[in-house]
Formats: C-alpha cells, sequence, structure tokens
C-alpha cells in the first residue's frame, strides 16, 4: 500500500504529541551523535527533526545511509524534545518525530552547491541548476512572494469590476521600438507572427468593444539588450478603463498599492501619492524615477555664477548651458583619490569633469577660491545650504547633460554614504511627460511612450509649431528609485491618431498597414479611455528585497538571453525548417 503523507513539515507544533504521523521530503541535514542519528527533514513549508534510535535497527540502518538531497518518507511518533533541547529558530523546534519506518523515495547524487541560503557561487551555476537553486529557502519565499502578489492584483481587479481577458501571444508585428520577437508560419510560409511586446492594441480594441474595466496578468516579449532587471520575457500587470480621466486611473492604482504593500509587506502607505512632473524630477533630482527615500537635491547656480571668474563656468554658461551640484553633508574629509574616483564616473555619463569644493570653517577650502569673489562664494555657499564639513560637487554642461550626470551621481552617493534606510516604501507619481523627442540618428520625432498616447488639449496648438514642447497625458508609478508602472490617457479618435502618425513621419500608407485595423476601430465609437501597465517582476523584486528580477522568476534568462539549464535557444532538425520555408544562411 502506497504512503500517504500526514503532514509537512513545517506543521507539526507540540500539540501533536503522542500522534502517529508520516513525512516526506528532502534531507537537509544529517547528524550521527554516535548511537542517535538526527535528520533535518525539509520541504517547502519548513523543516522538522526526525529521530532514528539504535534500537529499531533496521530504521536506524536506513537513517545510517541517508545523505543530503535524499527524498524520503518516514512514519513516526511526535515527541516533545528533550529539556534544554529545543530549537527557537525552527517553527516546530519544540518537537521531534521518532522514526519507526523509514523509505528511500529516491537518492540523490552530491549537489554543486549546498541547499543554503547566502551561498558562495556564481549565478550561472545557480541557473544551470536551477531545480536545485529554487528548493534554497530564500527562494522558494521569492517564488511565494509572486504568488501572492499575483492574488491580491487579482481579487483587487475583480472586487472593481474589472474584467480578466486573455489577449493573443501570436499577433502581427508592429515594432515601435524593442525588436520583435517572430514565429514563422507553417500554413503561410513567408510570414510571420510576432509575439507581443505588449497588448496596447488588443486592449485598447477591448474598450472598443465595450469592456469598460480589463485587466491581464501577462507575458510580453521584447527582443533588446538586457541588464539586472530586464528580461526577454517578462510579467505585466495590464490595465485599461474607458470613461476615465487621468485621476481615475491613478486612483485605482493607489487603491492597489495599499492592499498590496498590506497583504504583502504589511505596510500601511497614505494616498494619494506625491505628483512630480517630468520637468520638475528632472531639475530636482536628474531623473524621471527619483528615490525619494533620501535628499541630495541638485541645486542650481547659473545666475550667481554668471559673474565669476571661473573659464569652466563661464563658457558653459555663454553657450546656454547650466551650473548646478549636490551638497555632500560631512563631505569635506573625502580625500583626493575619493574625488577622483566620482570624478571618472560622471565621466561615464558625458560630464567633462567634476568640480569639488569643500566648505571651511569660515570660507572656501579650495584652490577655486580665487575665481569668485567673497560675495559670490557666500550666495554659493548659502544657496546649497551648505555648512562647515560639507563638499559641494558641481556639474557644468548642457541642461539635459548636467541633469542626467548629477542624477546618477546622487544616486551613487547615496549608496557610498549608506543614506538609503531599509524598509521604507516611497510611492510617487511622475506626470507630463514630453509626448515626443527628437532623434537625432533618424531626424523624426519618435513617441516618448507610444504612438496612442493623448496630447494635453491644452497643447494641442503646439502640434504644428513647436511639437517638442507639447506635453503627453502620461504617467509613471516610481517606487524606491524604480518605474513600477507607466501608462496613459490614449487617442481615441481617428484624426488626432492620423495627426499623431503624421508628426512620427509615418506615413498613411505605413499606419493602415500596421494599424489599419485599430484606426477602422475608431470609426465605430471609440470610448475616451486609457490605462496603465506594472512591471510585475520589478515589483515583485522591490518587495522581496532583491537586486536582479532573476531571483523573483522561476527559470530566467542570462544576460546574453540564454537558458543555461534547459539550453534554449538551440538549434532545430533541419525539417522543421524545410517545413517553414526557411533557410539558415549564416551568423
Amino acid at each position: 500500500m502506497q504512503r500517504k503523507r500526514t503532514h509537512t513539515c513545517g506543521e507539526l507544533r507540540k500539540e501533536h504529541e503522542g500522534q502517529s504521523v508520516t513525512l516526506m521530503g528532502w534531507v537537509d541535514r544529517r547528524r550521527d551523535h554516535g548511537g542517535v542519528i538526527f535528520i533535518d527533514l525539509r520541504d517547502r513549508y519548513g523543516k522538522t527533526q526526525i529521530v532514528f534510535n539504535p534500537e529499531n535497527k533496521a530504521v536506524y540502518q536506513i537513517g545510517k545511509t541517508l545523505r543530503g538531497e535524499f527524498v524520503i518518507a518516514v512514519s513516526g511518533r511526535v515527541a516533545i524534545r528533550p529539556a534544554g533541547m529545543a530549537n527557537e529558530t525552527l517553527a516546530t523546534g519544540e518537537i521531534e518525530v521518532i522514526a519507526d519506518d523509514c523509505e528511500v523515495l529516491n537518492a540523490a547524487k552530491t549537489p554543486p552547491f549546498e541547499i543554503i541560503d547566502n551561498i558562495e557561487v556564481s549565478e550561472e551555476l545557480r541557473l544551470k541548476y536551477r531545480y536545485l537553486d529554487l528548493r534554497r529557502p530564500t527562494m522558494q519565499n521569492n517564488l511565494l512572494l509572486r504568488h501572492r502578489l499575483y492574488q491580491v492584483v487579482r481579487r483587487y481587479f475583480d472586487e472593481n469590476q474589472f474584467v480578466e481577458i486573455e489577449t493573443p501571444m501570436l499577433m502581427k508585428s508592429t515594432p515601435e521600438g524593442a525588436r520583435d520577437y517572430l514565429v514563422p508560419s507553417r500554413i503561410h510560409k513567408g510570414k510571420f507572427y510576432a509575439l507581443p511586446q505588449s497588448p496596447q492594441t488588443y486592449k485598447q480594441i477591448l474598450m472598443v468593444a465595450g469592456f469598460d474595466r480589463y485587466f491581464q496578468i501577462v507575458k510580453c516579449f521584447r527582443d533588446e539588450d538586457l541588464r539586472a532587471d530586464r528580461q526577454p520575457e517578462f510579467t505585466q500587470i495590464d490595465v485599461e478603463m474607458s470613461f476615465v480621466d487621468a485621476d481615475d486611473v491613478l486612483g485605482m492604482v493607489e487603491g492597489l498599492m495599499q492592499r498590496v504593500m498590506k497583504e504583502i509587506k504589511g505596510v500601511e502607505i497614505e494616498t494619494p501619492f506625491p505628483r512630480l512632473s517630468y520637468a520638475e524630477a528632472m531639475e530636482k533630482y536628474g531623473s524621471d524615477k527619483p528615490d525619494l527615500r533620501f535628499g541630495l537635491p541638485l541645486v542650481d547656480i547659473s545666475e550667481i555664477a554668471k559673474g565669476a571668474e571661473f573659464r569652466v563656468f563661464r563658457e558653459v554658461l555663454e553657450n546656454n548651458g547650466t551650473v548646478k551640484g549636490i551638497r555632500v553633508p560631512g563631505g569635506s574629509a573625502y580625500s583626493r583619490k575619493r574625488i577622483d574616483e566620482l570624478t571618472e564616473f560622471v565621466k561615464e555619463f558625458g560630464a567633462r569633469g567634476l568640480v569639488a569644493i569643500k566648505i571651511g570653517e569660515s570660507d572656501w577650502d579650495s584652490g577655486l577660491a580665487k575665481f569668485f569673489d567673497e560675495s559670490t562664494r557666500r550666495n554659493i555657499t548659502q544657496t546649497f545650504g551648505a555648512e562647515s564639513g560639507d563638499l559641494l560637487l558641481i556639474v557644468a554642461d548642457e541642461r539635459e547633460r548636467t541633469n542626467t550626470v548629477l542624477g546618477n551621481l546622487r544616486n551613487r552617493l547615496a549608496r557610498d554614504e549608506n543614506l538609503i534606510p531599509d524598509g521604507e516604501y516611497n510611492l510617487l507619481w511622475v506626470v507630463d511627460f514630453p509626448l515626443l523627442e527628437y532623434d537625432e540618428e533618424e531626424h523624426r520625432y519618435v513617441a516618448r511612450h507610444h504612438p496612442f498616447t493623448s496630447p494635453m488639449e491644452e497643447d494641442l496648438h503646439l502640434m504644428d509649431t513647436a511639437p517638442e514642447k507639447v506635453r503627453a497625458k502620461a504617467y509613471d508609478l516610481v517606487l524606491n528609485g524604480y518605474e513600477i508602472a507607466g501608462g496613459s490617457i490614449r487617442i481615441h479618435k481617428r484624426d488626432l491618431q492620423n495627426k499623431m502618425f503624421s508628426l512620427l513621419k509615418i506615413s498613411p500608407e505605413e499606419a493602415e498597414k500596421k494599424f489599419g485595423f485599430l484606426l477602422e476601430a475608431f470609426e465605430y465609437g471609440a470610448p475616451p479611455h486609457g490605462g496603465i501597465a506594472f512591471g510585475f517582476d520589478r515589483l515583485a523584486m522591490i518587495l522581496a528585497g532583491r537586486q536582479s528580477i532573476r531571483d523573483v522568476i522561476a527559470f530566467p534568462k542570462t544576460n546574453s538571453a540564454l537558458s543555461l539549464m534547459d539550453g534554449a535557444p538551440s538549434e532545430v532538425d533541419a525539417r522543421q525548417l524545410r517545413e517553414l520555408g526557411i533557410k539558415i544562411i549564416g551568423t
């Protein structure tokens, strides 16, 4: 008769004393105390100590053969551990199971690394043996958190009358941004499906179809360069609503985040979230996803520096550039070597250099003091709010580059100085993005978000005369310096959509070829609508306190889009290629 598991390895407590139980799991650890053998038996629920007494010779002999990661079934009696022997670090630490019977369900080779947290092993090895890596408690907790996040999201949207609708995985290729992953058609040789970068057009079609509240937790695919928080396939929480304005969408999302933070982290957050315009975020923090858990704002001293004799500042300002910087409290203790390291760091982001000014007890402790009169030095110090012992780090360049450089420097300094508090969650909206940005290589405007984003009504008159000044009805949600969601109110009328395509240098023929089905749908009564999409993996990563989304995805790819465990991507049989009408002509 086949054994049946009666309890999990994290379930038994002192109230189970005397009960006969059967546990199944993996041998986590074996300890032979010269007569009695102890086994810690592990499953995803926890660990239970199993005792093999020599009086039961048959079971004791099996206990002597057990090794780490053997899969076993153990039947026995629950007993309270002897006085002073309880393990307070385990939920089951007050009890143990005295083994009456044991069966090895499957032996195991010695694993290539220990199944413990905080292992010193390369990520490549972990990914190759992902099935072992996923046995580690931290990894299992990450995926359990992800599971709970799924459930919270679904319950919230269901309670708010949203309909979960699946959209196709095989769709028309409409490349706008990252490259599509293409899927050849066997039936229609020479033609291809694309894997969706986003369900954008489908969810807008659903609004036209009358489903005024849609959501989906959906896989998306982008063939782009990767980094720690990107994958070729990723998960979105996709949301769309009809008959709404931006405030309606933002309010719905704030309610979701309140629920998520409460149920996943036990944290109460206040709404509404602060809002920063894109211009404010860039000017004050040098980023469109600023981390506001710490200070270090950017300070503009361009007007004050105009009269200085310092050539670097003067030349930049004469060419309509800007002079801005960051005050580092206590930074005058920085060594020359440390300042040189920061100078090299900012050069990676395009800066020509970094001006460092130490603040002494009564004046600047810097050789640059001679280029600024006393009044200007005092004015600059006061504008930064600097005190004795502080350091001013200043960049002079064209405005956009200056902001970007200092934004990256701000984040670097916060990490180096341990200014980022643990366990704090800062949420804010960044709004009023530019609708367009100019691509110098292609000599045309491109959509800042996507070509279906609606412009602000008050800026419509600028679309013909100054398109770079048009603001979008777009919004990003930022959590601890990460963009976790982005969306917009959409264009829902064909004439305005045609105008947008014209600005993007998309011809009527190209627009019809790529988006004709959507444009035609607009002519059959499209409601005003808007939505947002969350980076589900990134949100899970932050909530789990990890630094890479690979730690919250069961089977992720490497930075070069490889699956080390199963060897994807791989070559395929020549017969399959012939059926698809495909010939490999080179690499």
